[in-house]
């Protein structure tokens, strides 16, 4: 795919490579953005690359594809969300992951 910027470019990540949670993360202002729509944050950050790890990015909307809340009410309630789907679908790249899916993460 072609992605819209380099992940570990400027842009993509204020020039530092950062993972998953770290990029979806700077997409949200948490004083501006709650509540959050998840249709309308996958409408317009969906086609965003996401850094699994160090040779896997992925589409923002892959990741969303296994969240079925609609609306967040609260950063921690997102991050919570994103997290839990990142561990089901396999995109959560850290040894010992397995011991989260389906937990209370």
């Amino acid at each position: 795919m072609d992605w819209p910027h380099d992940p570990d470019g400027e842009e993509g990540s204020e020039g530092m490579r950062k993972y998953g949670h770290a990029v979806i993360a700077k997409k949200v202002d948490e004083e501006e953005d709650f509540p959050l729509s998840r249709e309308e944050f996958v409408d317009e950050y969906g086609d965003d690359p996401i850094r699994i790890n160090h040779e896997r990015v992925v589409a923002l909307r892959d990741i969303f594809e296994g969240i079925e809340q609609e609306e967040f009410a609260d950063f921690v309630e997102l991050h919570r969300a994103v997290g839990k789907a990142m561990r089901a679908g396999g995109f959560w790249d850290y040894e010992g992951a397995e011991a989260f899916v389906g937990g209370d993460a």
